[in-house]
């Protein structure tokens, strides 16, 4: 894993330059283990 620092609100996160969530689609940070539940549902 590596954060990398952006500008702007801007909160991505992307698994092997795929993105997987983005706030600027969402409008908002994700729920507690939302990121893991889309991580689990991928496998």
């Amino acid at each position: 894993m590596t954060l990398i620092g952006g500008a702007g609100g801007i909160f991505d996160v992307r698994v092997d330059g795929q993105l997987i969530y983005s706030k600027a689609e969402t409008y908002r940070f994700p729920k507690h283990d939302e990121i893991f539940t889309i991580l689990d549902a991928r496998q």
